[in-house]
């Protein structure tokens, strides 16, 4: 395919830009849906390449999920339908059943738990980047906790028995806080729930596993966290030398109950249309932008102040203004790592140099983000250089040149901020943004049209 011209803003950007709905909230939905007794729905969902291959692995392993007209308002996507959801989930079809998770973390990482709760053998597979992707800590600790699995990576397979006895089981999730939410989203359906203790030197991504108690809890499951004030794993060590650190949840046994539930826009996907007006001197705002979210996303406001942006959040959403020069930024982002690939963007196009840390995880996402951001950008002649634990950014004179996102929705959306300021970007690929935003092509088209 041709590659995509990255288009030239000729002045600051002005839109108001309606985002698609949270990738995490509504696989986490649709999971605890396919677990409980009833029937759920999801209004305002996304619908997407890693949501619809979650609603794909929860129909093999036996939930009914299918499409309802949406009521009005309710979708950045005129007439987009909802989600009905019918669990429970464990009768699967012919005995048998395989589970496509693509390259999508959430669906090979959330859904071996529930092919516990299913009666016979349960197949998994992905793209050849999920072959490579951390997995195996979360398999050993299912068998910790009765199950029966064949492998340590995909392809491996599931035997299902009904249900697992669950219990106390201990888990390094240094590498995905997925891995401890994958066992939490299944516990209370296993005879006598889950204790999950992380032992390792970082968690990263500590909101994401607030966002998975939050839901839970929402939906009748108790839950027990050892230190409120670390839910996700929060001030876990900076330092990837330093001592171990743990973090314990207790999930009771019982539920989840159905519930209908609206999903909140994707602040992550977000980033993108905020970052054009920080890069062009512009305004966007992002209507429906909630006053209170466990959404990582959440603290973007905060960084593209830091790099000179205003922020204010009223009655029409959130309006980012972006100040006209872009400064450059020190930040730990271990808690919000998918906001790195567009502050880079924005930190090669900014006047004073960056240091992003806290994110040596994201070698291990969709592609190693930080030797790819490196690398392209660097094709542009950024001075992006990778550390042990993140990334630093020099100023440089930019120019054209042709990317490669590496099959990264992230790292297509960066290309086309930088693509904004920097004439002849062109980006290979731009259809892997539809891993989160289905549309994002036109979508951004329109952002400059106003």
């Amino acid at each position: 395919m041709d590659p995509w011209p990255a288009p030239v803003a000729t002045g600051p950007v002005r839109a108001t830009v309606a985002v698609p709905g949270s990738k995490s909230g509504t696989n986490r939905a649709l999971v605890l849906a396919a677990v409980a007794d009833g029937t759920s729905r999801l209004r305002a969902p996304l619908r997407s390449r890693d949501t619809l291959l979650m609603a794909g692995a929860l129909r093999a392993l036996g939930a009914e999920v299918t499409d309802a007209p949406g009521a009005p308002g309710t979708s950045a996507t005129p007439g987009e339908a909802d989600l009905v959801v019918t669990g429970p989930l464990g009768a699967i079809s012919g005995g048998a059943a395989t589970v496509d998770c693509g390259n999508a973390g959430t669906v090979a990482r959330f859904t071996p738990a529930l092919a516990t709760l299913a009666r016979g053998d349960v197949h998994f597979d992905g793209d050849p980047r999920m072959r490579e992707r951390p997995l195996t800590p979360l398999l050993a600790a299912l068998r910790g906790l009765g199950a029966r699995i064949d492998g340590d990576l995909m392809p491996f397979t599931v035997r299902g028995r009904g249900g697992i006895p669950g219990g106390a089981v201990t888990v390094d999730a240094s590498t995905s806080s997925q891995l401890v939410s994958g066992l939490l989203l299944g516990a209370a359906r296993f005879e006598r729930g889950a204790t999950v203790t992380h032992a390792g030197h970082r968690l990263p991504s500590g909101p994401y596993l607030d966002m998975t108690v939050a839901d839970l809890r929402a939906a009748g499951v108790v839950v027990h966290v050892d230190d409120p004030s670390a839910v996700g794993g929060r001030g876990a060590e900076a330092d990837p030398g330093a001592a171990p650190s743990t973090r314990r949840w207790r999930v009771e046994p019982g539920g989840p109950q159905a519930r209908d539930r609206v999903i909140e826009p994707d602040l992550n996907s977000a980033a993108a249309f905020l970052a054009a007006a920080a890069a062009t001197g512009g305004q966007v705002t992002i209507p429906g932008w909630p006053e209170r979210t466990e959404q990582p996303g959440r603290m973007l406001p905060d960084l593209l102040v830091a790099m000179g942006c205003q922020a204010e959040l009223g009655p029409e959403g959130l309006r980012v203004t972006g100040g006209g020069r872009l400064t450059g930024i020190d930040v730990d982002l271990s808690d919000f790592g998918e906001a790195a690939p567009v502050l880079t963007g924005l930190a090669v196009l900014a006047e004073s140099p960056s240091r992003l840390r806290g994110i040596a995880h994201l070698r291990l996402q969709e592609t190693d983000r930080l030797a790819a951001l490196a690398s392209e950008l660097g094709r542009l002649g950024a001075r992006v250089a990778v550390t042990e634990d993140g990334l630093r950014i020099d100023p440089a004179p930019l120019h054209g040149g042709r990317l490669d996102p590496h099959a990264d929705h992230r790292l297509a959306m960066t290309f086309a901020v930088v693509g904004l300021v920097v004439p002849g970007v062109t980006v290979d690929d731009i259809a892997t943004t539809g891993k989160t935003v289905p549309d994002f092509a036109r979508m951004w088209t329109t952002m400059l049209a106003g």
